[in-house]
């Protein structure tokens, strides 16, 4: 890549982290006010709903250390919405699933509405197109 274009790439993607970090505030707020839990479980609930995960695991997903993950599960199994299970060839590690009541918070969660932020919504339509069909090999489902 070019010096050129390593800086575009650069000047892009502080853009797209700068209208993502800027604007999800009120989402944040929504989805905590819909749950009860603050945004630091809803990560880690998010994190597990689709597959169970082991506490290590789980705290590489979420960017922090393996006791934040422990002390999140710790708070996320007293309210019921997650359980730990040993791992089935190793009993050292434990595996972090959600409860029928955590499927039920996430489903609350899932339907809190998320509206794209006012400069994306007010962009002309052909640019919308442009944007769909370049971030379109850009988005896979990561977790």
């Amino acid at each position: 890549m070019s010096a050129r274009s390593s800086a575009d790439v650069d000047r892009i993607w502080q853009a797209l982290v700068s209208l993502v970090m800027e604007t999800r505030g009120d989402w944040r707020r929504n989805v905590s006010e819909a749950t009860g839990l603050p945004f630091s479980r809803i990560r880690a609930l998010h994190r597990v709903a689709d597959r169970p995960m082991a506490v290590g695991e789980l705290a590489e997903a979420m960017g922090c250390d393996a006791p934040a993950a422990t002390v999140a599960v710790n708070d996320l199994e007293e309210r019921g919405l997650v359980e730990r299970r040993a791992h089935p060839e190793d009993r050292r590690v434990k595996i972090v699933s959600l409860t029928e009541e955590g499927k039920r918070v996430m489903g609350a969660l899932r339907q809190v509405k998320d509206p794209p932020p006012a400069l994306l919504a007010e962009l002309p339509p052909l640019d919308v197109a442009d944007l769909v069909r370049i971030l379109k090999p850009l988005t896979r489902t990561r977790r």
